[in-house]
């Protein structure tokens, strides 16, 4: 004697089976973007984003910057403004200390 499965229980297993695909897309996914990413990193990298001519690290007062000779843009990486430009007046450091 079988026994026929009940329709709750095809659900349920249809609910599990959906649930798994959904997971591997997502993971599969998100591997995508990740690989995308460094790809595009890759492909970027030291490239001038104006005209994607070649950067080339150069040294202004003590600061390693990043120029592009083709359109003779100035690149800054994180805290390389600050530096080349020196301390800030009072006035400036309590007007950025507002914003942070």
């Amino acid at each position: 004697m079988t026994t026929k499965p009940t329709t709750a229980e095809d659900e349920y297993f249809a609910r599990e089976e959906a649930e798994k695909k959904k997971r591997l897309a997502q993971k599969k996914q998100a591997e995508l973007e990740t690989q995308e990413k460094e790809r595009l990193k890759e492909l970027h990298w030291m490239r001038c984003p104006k005209c994607g001519m070649e950067l080339h690290p150069i040294l202004f007062k003590g600061v390693t910057i990043d120029k592009c000779f083709g359109c003779h843009g100035v690149f800054l990486d994180d805290g390389e403004l600050e530096k080349v430009a020196g301390g800030e007046s009072g006035f400036m450091k309590g007007l950025t200390s507002l914003f942070k």
